[in-house]
């Protein structure tokens, strides 16, 4: 029995009808969404066997939704099934959104939901905006990298963004919780695979675009075109957009969405900001100090001119909050209010600065893991003033290869010595992945190889000295190591508050 997808929606509307996409999952009278392989948009896509279907319908599936392909070449095996409807779509997980919003009551969502994407700077820029909320008494949700919190609720985060069903269910809970705001980090897997379908964004920020996925979008035209979609094909009415215009993708997103408000961040020498301080609502900021106490950013927005003071080093950090302060006056937000992101200390495993007192060396843990995160991140240090760099690092395994000898490149450029490592090997020889690396340092001033994570560690905390700054890249705030299949316990924290700075 075929049934309309408007006829499916009205059903699941009067019968309140659970949604499932796990065949696994089912149970009696439940909608089975039949998802295909989570491949990248551009390769096309792929459906498993019909085994999924088949378990659904045993399990008491009564609808079952999929493409007009997928039907096609399993309508023998489905017409034996006289008693289960089927609703063909074109975009199954485009309808899934529309299904989602149903199901769980997100459609006309009266919370506005804003946007992070970015390579880099998205946790940074969700907190930095979840502690303006906060500070302006509101109550804030946030989805991403580290977590899923908001009142009453927190979880760790298994992906950056959810899948549809679980986002669709964390909009409806975050309602009942009677929050103000929904805050996403916003992956370009996510927007690749319609994730975030059914979802009406009220605000974006794009901080930045550098080489990473590459092993899923295979091209930077297709990881920038993923995420580009966010600003030009899911629009809203007035929404409000932030976009870096330093960046090269920044630039190209400017110019393709003129409603887009730009953010730049001057180089330090420059003449103060009121040459380019006009009524134009174009942010524009300077670093007027950075120094290992904190940056001081000099601002120019829509005729105002204003300074702030903030503990976080280094440019990226500046770039991070002139987007999220950009944005906020889009939203609403005062420039009084803007002065409340002073007191943010930072994100854990985002330059989370842990203080040896005995020696005067500086920890920083990041969550760096590309070229441009890294280069940013040592780029940060050196400015603040440190004597030295030590640079602890190394790649995950079952990721992009071409980018390990640009990690390495980016480490030897910057760092004064070196110490790679093991990072999540996962399924990899570790010793193959800091192979993969070496050739990138070649020019290094001094290298280390200990594959062994805690003892990498522990060396480093040997050969630093007085005003030293260890950088620590590439798990940030995880706590485990992926060794094989096995995810073991692992936090860097840890092991530099409880067995090094003891």
């Amino acid at each position: 029995m075929i049934k309309t997808f408007s006829e499916l929606c009205g059903t699941i509307r009067e019968n309140s009808l659970t949604l499932a996409t796990d065949s696994r999952t089912v149970q009696k009278n439940d909608v089975f969404i039949f998802m295909p392989l989570a491949l990248s948009s551009h390769k096309g896509t792929q459906f498993p066997a019909i085994k999924y279907i088949d378990d659904a319908i045993k399990n008491g599936a009564d609808h079952i939704v999929l493409t007009q392909d997928c039907y096609a070449a399993y309508e023998k095996e489905f017409t034996a099934n006289p008693g289960t409807a089927f609703t063909l779509v074109e975009n199954v997980r485009q309808s899934l959104g529309e299904l989602a919003q149903i199901s769980f009551k997100t459609k006309d969502y009266p919370i506005p939901v804003i946007a992070i994407i970015g390579t880099n700077g998205k946790t940074t820029s969700s907190y930095l905006l979840e502690h303006l909320y906060e500070k302006c008494g509101k109550k804030p949700a946030v989805l991403g990298t580290v977590s899923y919190h908001w009142q009453g609720h927190f979880e760790d985060a298994p992906l950056t963004t959810p899948d549809c069903l679980t986002l669709h269910s964390a909009l409806a809970e975050i309602k009942k919780a009677g929050c103000d705001v929904v805050i996403m980090e916003v992956s370009s897997h996510a927007i690749d695979q319609n994730r975030v379908a059914g979802i009406e964004f009220s605000g974006a920020i794009f901080t930045n675009l550098t080489q990473d996925h590459l092993d899923y979008h295979e091209t930077m035209e297709n990881y920038f075109q993923a995420k580009a979609r966010l600003f030009q094909d899911m629009p809203k009415k007035n929404k409000a957009m932030s976009v870096f215009g330093n960046d090269e993708y920044g630039k190209r997103l400017i110019t393709s969405c003129p409603a887009a408000q730009p953010f730049y961040l001057h180089q330090k020498g420059r003449a103060d900001c009121s040459c380019v301080c006009t009524d134009s609502p174009i942010m524009h900021g300077q670093l007027k100090a950075n120094s290992p106490a904190g940056l001081i950013i000099e601002h120019c927005y829509n005729g105002m001119k204003w300074e702030l003071k903030t503990p976080l080093v280094g440019e990226h950090n500046a770039c991070n909050i002139l987007g999220v302060e950009c944005l906020a006056l889009q939203l609403g937000f005062s420039v009084d209010d803007l002065q409340k992101l002073s007191g943010f200390e930072g994100v854990p495993g985002r330059l989370e600065r842990i203080y040896d007192s005995k020696k005067d060396v500086s920890y920083f843990v990041d969550y760096a893991h590309t070229p441009d995160a890294l280069i940013h991140a040592q780029d940060a240090l050196r400015k603040a003033g440190f004597k030295r760099i030590i640079t602890v690092f190394g790649c995950g395994g079952d990721r992009d290869k071409t980018k390990r000898p640009l990690m390495g490149k980016a480490v030897a450029e910057a760092s004064d010595i070196v110490i790679l490592t093991s990072d999540n090997p996962r399924t990899e020889d570790p010793e193959q992945i800091l192979d993969d690396i070496m050739p990138g340092l070649a020019a290094a001033k001094e290298v280390r190889r200990i594959t062994n994570r805690k003892e990498a560690l522990q060396c480093a905390a040997k050969i630093s000295q007085n005003g030293d700054a260890v950088l620590i890249a590439g798990k940030g705030h995880e706590t485990y190591q992926i060794i094989g299949k096995t995810k073991y316990h692992f936090s860097d924290q840890e092991i530099i508050r409880e067995e090094i700075c003891k």
